[in-house]
């Protein structure tokens, strides 16, 4: 028992030990020790923990106008001028007199870009007693672009005190903004003589030593002010700055490192940690810091022009511009901003301002090949061609050996039909820089594009020798071998290219591709889902096993597939709007619409999404909406043609005509050449009987373009409207000397059969000379078919088929021409004609009547009523289903379907038939 007493007694004595101690520290824990803390906190260099100390000591006396005092300069001194501003006003308010704090509040002031304010809160008279208080001022003045009243500030401060550092600092300031670099360096140099233990003076003195080019010697001056005061953060931040441009990136960390322990929270030591971020290709991080300075500071200048630099580069082209442009404002002169504006509004396709921005620079006899090829760009958007060669031979002179600017001067002399030119300046491209793709990717496509094949495959040959490990290489190479009709060889590069990189998605696209014209669906989806393995969030891949669904007529998966990529990328467009296009087509409607409205929600100014969301809207017969929706698309993007037109239909569903001629005109006034505003400018004009208007826009169309088939097609459309076949014919005729396109020859060919001309001679000399064109061979095919010639119809649709393997068209006229030769081969070629168009009501109704004919109606029946409610307005369809039900003994249906058919008496092939059909029910 006694020990346990004095158990209980050791425990006793320990507890009021502790109590005493903890009361000790109670009572001395003042104000004023914490005052005291924090000074030698603030003596050992221990900024974080002075500032703890200090904001006890607030908060233990809040209406202690010297500890407030303490706690501004503290805020100050570590770069937190906002919370320095809003301290040192609450000890003036607690009677801390203006002398004392007026100098800190000018300072805090200064550094938060409120120069007005500072003449505002520090007077005059208050100036002329202070020469501190006076280059206040002066420095107020310097950066309001008031330079006058700046020196007369600072000759105040140097008339008050002769040896006055940041007087004299002040003057080297204003000497700079004068252009007098002399008088700049005289100032400093007398700064350094009067005031040499003021670490400001060896920054100023630092600053002009880096303007005159001379780092090394400015990192001394660093240095020298660090010496001075070891917890200058801005000297430490100045000298990363040289570090960075020295490439010394660890040395800047460890600098930035250092000032920020002094600072905390300084937002300069965040702009150049951004610096150094992005110097090392850090763009995210970098991006958020610059953003994170512009939130608080939206006017600082250098953030604006990283944020801008950064943005461009991560494909935020709109932040990219706004940024740029807020810059220029300040800083009109500013040569190298100009040029990263003109590339982000090439980047949003506006090269009529990026011109306009470029001129003054272009306008003067340059030796930048950079701003040549900006030029030569803008140009080459504005298919100005001719300029933009002109830009880019000038870029190449200055810079002979870039492949790049050679890859650029190619495409221009391509762009204006140049090939042999172009190419010669594409070999060269390659030649110059044999490690670089980019010069004989394009040399090869080039090449295809002039249907120059064999030599496409050379220049693939020697890019797969240079680089024999690029996927991107081999599977240009199998484009190539498509082009030249080789599928084994084009399958063998895709599979090389996947072997080289699993993921490689253009390549897993193309032989997907090739296992869908052959017929294998399935091992397309699984080329797909093999992706997905490797990748379980390839976007792409989701979508392409989308496509799929949808080819092989499973809708559900379609759907499936193309949630997740939504899920998966929620703030991607592009899955969304492919999405609100599937539920729309699957009489989703509103859910299309709930869709493209949140996208919208997420981002307002996109075009694609705006008008998607308009779409979406008119299918939900909503007006009223689409027209809002695109008239802010109009205003988004005025020199979009394509965007007037969505607003002109719009107009047209509300029967406002005289709406939809502006927005017509408006169109045609953003690209006079946009053809479609032009023909319905015309057909209204022809709608409303005045065939002078309309011919008068179609000479406008003609003269703008001599060149083109379109003026005189559209010439051909109009006096056809106006009953005038033989000078439609002479129209077209002009338009397909400028375009020999099938296409057009079939319109021709139409015309002439109106005029009694026989246009056969002519279709078989294009066929003679164009044997693998399926345009016309399919259209000689259906000419057959119309005139009865049941034989020659079959023997002509099987060339095609030829030509074409697995056209439905083609088949299912095949299986139509067969039926009526009662050749057996009927049905199985309209089966394979529904295999290859699931969803074709044309096809359905076919092989559904087929069925009907041969007294399968149980199986017609499904396939006839779904080819009616795809096209309900088909006639045909309707009366052959009516039949079916007919036959089938559902005569109260089939009576129905004959009811709607003959209900508004418009004359229709069957008629005569459906109305003795209906007699007998």
């Amino acid at each position: 028992m006694a020990v346990q007493t004095r158990s209980k007694n050791a425990a006793l004595l320990l507890t009021l030990l502790l109590s005493v101690a903890i009361s000790a520290c109670s009572r001395t824990e003042t104000t004023e020790t914490l005052l005291a803390d924090a000074k030698q906190y603030q003596q050992k260099g221990d900024t974080k923990a002075a500032l703890i100390q200090l904001k006890n000591a607030v908060a233990k006396s809040p209406e202690d106008g010297e500890a407030r005092m303490l706690l501004a300069t503290l805020y100050s001194d570590s770069g937190d001028a906002v919370s320095a501003e809003k301290e040192v006003r609450k000890a003036s308010s607690l009677g801390i007199p203006a002398e004392r704090t007026m100098p800190l509040l000018g300072k805090s002031l200064i550094a938060t870009n409120q120069f007005q304010k500072v003449l505002d809160e520090i007077p005059e008279a208050a100036a002329a007693r202070s020469a501190q208080l006076s280059t206040m001022r002066g420095n107020a003045y310097l950066a309001l672009r008031d330079a006058p009243k700046a020196k007369a500030a600072y000759d105040q401060a140097l008339a008050l005190q002769g040896d006055a550092g940041g007087a004299l600092i002040g003057m080297t300031m204003y000497a700079l903004t004068q252009n007098d670099i002399a008088g700049a360096d005289r100032y400093s140099a007398e700064s350094l003589v009067k005031d040499p233990t003021n670490p400001e003076v060896w920054m100023v003195n630092a600053m002009l030593l880096r303007k005159h080019g001379k780092p090394a010697e400015a990192r001394k001056g660093y240095e020298q002010a660090i010496k001075l005061r070891p917890t200058h953060r801005s000297a430490y931040i100045e000298k990363a700055y040289i570090e960075i441009g020295d490439g010394k990136y660890d040395v800047a960390e460890a600098d930035l490192k250092t000032a920020r322990k002094y600072a905390p929270g300084n937002l300069m030591i965040t702009y150049v940690q951004a610096l150094l971020d992005a110097r090392r290709e850090k763009l995210q991080p970098a991006l958020d810091g610059v953003t994170k300075v512009l939130g608080v500071a939206p006017d600082h200048m250098p953030s604006l022009l990283l944020a801008g630099q950064l943005e461009l580069r991560t494909g935020a082209t709109q932040q990219a511009e706004a940024h740029l442009k807020k810059y220029l404002e300040a800083f009109p002169q500013d040569a190298a901003a100009r040029k990263l504006l003109a590339h982000a509004m090439l980047k949003g396709a506006q090269p009529a301002d990026a011109l306009a921005l470029l001129a003054p620079l272009t306008k003067e006899a340059s030796l930048d090949p950079q701003l040549m090829a900006l030029a030569g760009q803008s140009h080459m958007q504005n298919k100005d061609y001719g300029k933009a060669a002109e830009f880019f031979e000038k870029a190449s002179a200055l810079e002979p050996k870039s492949a790049d600017l050679r890859t650029s001067l190619g495409l221009s002399k391509l762009a204006q039909g140049n090939q042999a030119g172009a190419v010669t300046e594409l070999e060269a491209a390659a030649s110059l820089d044999p490690k670089s793709t980019r010069a004989g990717v394009t040399l090869v496509q080039t090449e295809m594009a002039l249907k120059h094949y064999d030599k496409a495959m050379a220049a693939a040959l020697a890019l797969e020798k240079a680089h024999p490990q690029d996927p991107q290489v081999h599977n240009l190479k199998g484009g190539v071998s498509v082009a030249k009709g080789d599928m084994a060889g084009a399958r063998a590069s895709f599979e090389k290219a996947v072997a080289l990189q699993p993921t490689f998605f253009p390549a897993v696209a193309n032989l997907a591709r090739l296992d869908m014209q052959d017929r294998k669906p399935e091992a397309a989806q699984k080329r797909f889902e093999a992706v997905l393995e490797k990748d379980k969030k390839n976007v792409p891949a989701m979508m392409a096993l989308a496509e799929v669904a949808a080819v092989r007529n499973q809708p559900a998966q379609a759907g499936s597939w193309l949630e997740k990529a939504a899920a998966e990328k929620p703030e991607a467009v592009d899955p969304a709007i492919k999405l609100a296009e599937h539920y729309a087509r699957n009489k989703q409607e509103q859910k299309a619409l709930s869709l493209m409205s949140k996208l919208q929600t997420a981002n307002p100014t996109n075009p694609a999404v705006l008008d998607m969301m308009g779409q979406m809207q008119l299918v939900n017969k909503d007006q009223a909406g689409a027209l809002e929706t695109y008239s802010k698309l109009a205003g988004l993007t005025p020199k979009a043609p394509a965007v007037h037109m969505r607003l002109a239909s719009v107009h047209m569903m509300m029967k406002n005509e005289p709406a939809a001629v502006q927005d017509l005109k408006r169109a045609s006034a953003a690209d006079p050449s946009y053809l479609p505003a032009r023909v319905a400018l015309a057909e209204l004009a022809m709608r409303k009987g005045n065939s002078n208007e309309a011919m008068a826009i179609v000479r406008e169309v003609q003269r703008l373009d001599p060149k083109s088939a379109a003026g005189f097609m559209m010439e051909g459309e109009l006096q056809l409207g106006l009953k005038k076949p033989a000078l439609a014919l002479a129209a077209m005729e002009k338009a397909f000397a400028n375009a020999k396109t099938p296409q057009m020859l079939v319109k021709i060919s139409e015309v002439m059969k109106a005029t009694g001309k026989d246009p056969m001679p002519r279709l078989q000399q294009w066929q003679a000379a164009n044997p693998n064109d399926v345009i016309i061979a399919a259209y000689v095919a259906e000419m057959s078919l119309a005139s009865k010639q049941y034989k020659q119809a079959a023997t002509q649709f099987e060339a095609v088929l030829k030509i074409a393997p697995g056209s439905p068209v083609a088949l299912n006229n095949l299986a139509w021409t067969y039926q009526q030769l009662g050749d057996a081969r009927a049905l199985p070629t309209a089966e394979k004609a529904l295999a290859a168009a699931p969803e074709s009501p044309a096809v359905m109704d076919t092989l559904g009547w087929m069925l009907v004919e041969q007294g399968n109606t149980a199986r017609a029946l499904p396939i006839l009523k779904r080819a009616v409610a795809l096209a309900p307005a088909a006639t045909e369809f309707r009366y052959h289903l009516a039949v079916a039900l007919n036959k089938s003994g559902d005569k109260a249906n089939a009576k129905l379907e004959l009811n709607k058919l003959l209900s508004d008496n418009k004359p229709f092939a069957q008629m005569e038939e459906a109305k003795a059909l209906l007699k007998v029910l």
